[in-house]
Formats: structure tokens, C-alpha cells, sequence
């Protein structure tokens, strides 16, 4: 039933693209096929993992910004998907935004204080997975403080990475926080107190 419901899915991806777009993404090395992992311990891919947040900025724009540059790693079992654990830290350092006036301003005191908390930690706590899709309960430790988040994860892709001669398996997740409960409301409401994350999770497999 697993594997019918998996090729169903892949027919289905390759299904809604052109026939170009669908010959193409046959031949990629990653495929949405659960059955190319093989399981293990699968380290971040730090070129091709992000965090995205995006926050209301005064009700007139959106206004996004980028955490880059992580590392961690991800245990997965084929056989027992549910007993997944992830855990990621994100450096204040790998922040990406519009202009480096306010690179600082956010680095600074007044706000992440990337001085004295230099990083950030994920470390997941539950996982509940619904075919390809999983739910990640977790705690991140924000600013000094300590809070549960809750990833809404899904699989995007496995298979063997030429380039990193290894594994590679692929996730987008999302999820949903308010910054004043890491100390971090500046500014609140003018700019939201409610920060949407939009996350790429990229991990190859650590050699045995």
C-alpha cells in the first residue's frame, strides 16, 4: 500500500508538469520517492538550507530577511519515520537583509544581540508523519529563551548527489511565531509581533 501510494504521488507531481518539465525532473538525481532513503545520519547542506521570515512592517509591505550558513544534523529511519530527530543551529552571523545599516541594527543590543546570543537552537522534540508530510514539535532557543515551535514539514526529494558524492535528501517546512515571547517585541505593532517562517532544509548523508 506504502509504495502504491508513493508511485501514485510521483505520477501525480510529474503528472501536473508539461511533458518538457516532467522529462526534465525525471532526470534530476532527486526524486519525491521515499524509498531512496536509505537512512541514517544526514548532515545540513549549509550552501542550500534556509530560514525565511517575513514580518508586517507599519501595514504597508511585508519585510523578509534570511538566516543562512546552519549546521546540524537529521537521524532518519525508513522504517520508523516517526523516531526522526532533528537538531540545528543558526547562527546570528549567517542573517541576510536588506542593507547592512540594518544588518546592524538587528545584530545589536536593542534587538537579537547577536553579541551576547551569537546563535540559535531547533531541536525537535516529537515527529507525526502523515504520508509524506510530518508535523516536527520542537523547542528553539531564541535570544536566551527557551520555547516550543511547531514545523509543518514536507518531503521534497532523495537520491544520490553527484556533486556531494553522497545521499541527499530534501524538506520545506513552515511554521509560525511571536517575537515577543523570545524578548525580541521592538516595535510591536507597528511592526508585527507575528513572524511567519518559510524554511528549505537540505542534508546529505554523513559517511559510515
Amino acid at each position: 500500500m506504502r509504495r502504491w501510494f508513493l508511485a501514485a504521488l510521483t505520477a501525480a507531481t510529474l503528472g501536473a508538469l508539461s511533458p518538457a518539465q516532467a522529462q526534465d525532473a525525471a532526470q534530476r538525481p532527486g526524486q519525491p520517492d521515499v524509498s531512496r532513503i536509505s537512512g541514517g545520519t544526514y548532515e545540513v547542506d549549509a550552501n542550500h538550507t534556509q530560514v525565511i521570515w517575513s514580518v508586517d512592517h507599519l501595514g504597508f509591505t511585508p519585510l523578509s530577511g534570511m538566516f543562512g550558513r546552519m549546521s546540524g544534523t537529521l537521524l532518519l529511519d525508513p522504517k520508523a519515520p516517526e523516531a526522526a530527530k532533528l537538531a540545528i543551529t543558526i547562527p546570528m552571523e549567517g542573517l541576510v537583509v536588506t542593507s547592512p545599516r540594518f544588518a546592524e541594527h538587528l545584530a545589536s543590543a536593542e534587538f537579537f544581540d547577536a553579541a551576547k546570543f551569537p546563535t540559535a537552537t531547533f531541536t525537535s522534540t516529537r515527529v507525526t508523519v502523515r504520508g509524506t508530510e510530518a508535523t516536527i514539535a520542537g523547542e528553539l532557543t531564541l535570544h536566551g529563551v527557551t520555547r516550543p515551535v511547531t514545523l509543518e514539514a514536507r518531503f521534497i526529494g532523495a537520491g544520490y548527489n553527484p556533486q556531494h558524492k553522497a545521499e541527499n535528501v530534501g524538506f520545506t517546512a513552515s511554521a509560525s511565531l511571536k517575537r515577543s515571547d523570545f524578548g525580541l517585541g521592538e516595535a510591536v505593532p507597528m511592526v508585527s509581533d507575528e513572524v511567519t517562517l518559510t524554511i528549505v532544509g537540505a542534508f546529505k548523508k554523513r559517511p559510515t
